[in-house]
């Protein structure tokens, strides 16, 4: 295998493993606040219990699409063509509207539980 293929082949990996990771942060988030629904939500039927429980699941949402972005972004790292580039500013164009529309909700549910802000 020659040094391209050799970068190339590495740079699918990489890729991968970072959509993977996306994948993963997005899966835990939502087992997570499975749990707690049924574990806390069923027992105590309060507002601020599906609130924190949202509110910890938009946190894994957030995570995770910034690794699918990233992802999005290595992929087209390696010699883009100008369609690949016009899918990419699409793709992340979505993906950054719903971060910010997650973010911002995240923010508001936030004040109203009474939880201090997290930065970033």
């Amino acid at each position: 295998m020659d040094v391209e293929g050799s970068l190339r082949h590495g740079h699918h990996l990489v890729v991968t493993a970072v959509e993977l990771v996306g994948v993963v942060v997005i899966v835990v988030g939502v087992v997570w606040a499975a749990l707690r629904f049924v574990i806390d939500g069923l027992r105590h039927r309060d507002a601020a219990v599906f609130t924190r429980i949202r509110l910890s699941l938009g946190r894994f949402l957030v995570l995770g699409l910034e690794f699918q972005l990233a992802a999005d972004i290595l992929r087209t790292a390696l010699t883009p063509t100008f369609a690949q580039i016009g899918q990419l500013a699409g793709i992340a164009t979505i993906r950054t509207v719903l971060n910010y529309v997650l973010a911002r909700e995240i923010a508001q549910e936030q004040r109203q539980v009474g939880q201090p802000e997290r930065a970033g």
